[in-house]
C-alpha cells in the first residue's frame, strides 16, 4: 500500500468547519493566526456569516489553516509512510506546508495575499466559471479555441476528472457556454457561484501579487513528493515559487495530477480537510483506488484502522 494525501481548494469551506481543532491548536489557529490575517479566524469559522465566510480573501487562508491542523491530528495517530500529496489549488499550498516545503507562518501568510489578490483580480471585471458536465479535456479546448476564435475570452481552467472539466471567462463568454452547450458537444454547463474567472489570464494581475509574496520563501525539500497542479508532475525545489506563481492562471490539471501518482505505485488516498471533494476526484480517476476522508477529528480513528488492514 502506498498512501498519498490530497487537501481540499475553495469551495469547501462550511461554517463551523474546524470546531474540534481551535481548542487543541492555538499555536496554528490562535492569536498568531489572526495576527497574519487580520481577522479572527475562530470567530469567522464558528460563526460566519456564511457569506462572510465565502469570500475568497476569507475562504483561502480559513481552508488552507483549518485543513493543515486537521493533518496535524492524522500525522499524530498514523505513522505509517506517506508517499506523496497534491492538493487542489488552494489545497497545494496545504499540502507543500505538510510536506516541510514550506512553514505554516510563511504559508498562511502568503495564503492570505494570494486570497486578496485573487479577489482583487475578479472585481476588475465580470468574469465566471463554468463546469462542462460530459466533456472531456481535449473538447474543452476546443470549446476554448472556438470561442476565442470568435473574440472571446474562454479557457480551460480545471481538469478534475474524467468528464469533469471546468472553463473560466467573462461573463458574456459564459453565458455563450451555458447557451450553446449541447450545440458544442456538452450535455450540460453549469455556471458555478464563484467570485471570478480563477486559473486564467484574467487573474494576471493576482499572480504578480503572489510572485511578490513568495518571493519572501525559502523553500526546503519537501519529505515526500508534491505534485504540482500547473505541470502535474512532483515539485521541483527551485521552481516551486514561479510553478505556483504560474498556477493562478494556469489550468489545474489534478485529474492527470492522481493519474501521474498512480503510475508511481500510489494506490490509496486520504483526503484531509473540510468536504470529500478530491476523494470524489480520486475515486473518478484512479480505477481500484482505495479512498478515505478525513474531514472531521472524530473520522481519524476509522480512516487509520481502514490503512492498518490494507496494509
Amino acid at each position: 500500500m502506498n498512501v498519498a494525501l490530497l487537501f481540499p481548494g475553495q469551495g469547501s469551506q462550511a461554517v463551523g468547519m474546524g470546531a474540534d481543532l481551535f481548542d487543541d491548536h492555538p499555536e496554528l489557529l490562535g492569536e498568531t493566526a489572526d495576527q497574519i490575517l487580520g481577522w479572527s479566524l475562530r470567530s469567522l469559522c464558528r460563526d460566519g456569516p456564511e457569506e462572510e465566510l465565502t469570500r475568497t480573501e476569507k475562504a483561502q487562508p480559513a481552508l488552507f489553516a483549518i485543513s493543515f491542523a486537521l493533518w496535524e491530528e492524522f500525522r499524530n495517530v498514523y505513522d505509517g509512510h506517506v508517499a506523496g500529496a497534491a492538493g487542489h489549488s488552494l489545497g497545494e499550498f496545504t499540502a507543500l506546508c505538510a510536506g516541510g516545503a514550506i512553514s505554516y507562518p510563511e504559508a498562511l501568510r502568503v495564503v492570505s495575499r494570494r486570497g486578496l489578490a485573487m479577489a482583487a483580480a475578479a472585481d476588475r471585471e465580470p468574469s465566471g466559471m463554468a463546469a462542462l458536465i460530459g466533456a472531456d479535456a481535449t473538447l474543452a479546448e476546443s470549446i476554448a479555441d472556438t470561442r476565442r476564435a470568435a473574440g472571446g475570452r474562454l479557457e480551460v481552467a480545471n481538469i478534475n476528472a474524467p468528464e469533469q472539466v471546468v472553463v473560466a471567462g467573462s461573463a458574456i463568454d459564459i453565458v455563450w457556454v451555458t447557451e450553446n452547450a449541447r450545440d458544442l458537444g456538452v450535455r450540460r454547463a453549469i455556471p458555478l457561484k464563484v467570485a471570478g474567472a480563477f486559473h486564467s489570464s484574467f487573474m494576471e494581475p493576482a499572480a504578480e501579487q503572489v510572485a511578490d509574496a513568495l518571493a519572501e520563501v525559502d523553500f526546503a525539500k519537501p519529505r515526500f513528493p508534491i505534485w504540482s497542479n500547473t505541470t502535474a508532475r512532483p515539485h521541483l525545489v527551485d521552481a516551486m515559487a514561479e510553478t505556483l506563481r504560474a498556477q493562478v492562471v494556469s489550468a489545474v490539471r489534478f485529474g492527470e495530477s492522481l493519474e501521474d501518482m498512480a503510475a508511481t505505485g500510489i494506490d490509496t488516498f486520504v483526503h484531509i480537510g473540510p468536504g470529500d471533494v478530491t476523494a470524489g476526484m480520486a475515486q473518478r480517476t484512479v480505477e481500484a483506488a482505495n479512498v478515505h476522508v478525513v474531514s472531521a477529528v472524530a473520522d481519524i480513528p476509522g480512516v487509520v484502522d481502514a490503512l492498518v488492514t490494507i496494509s
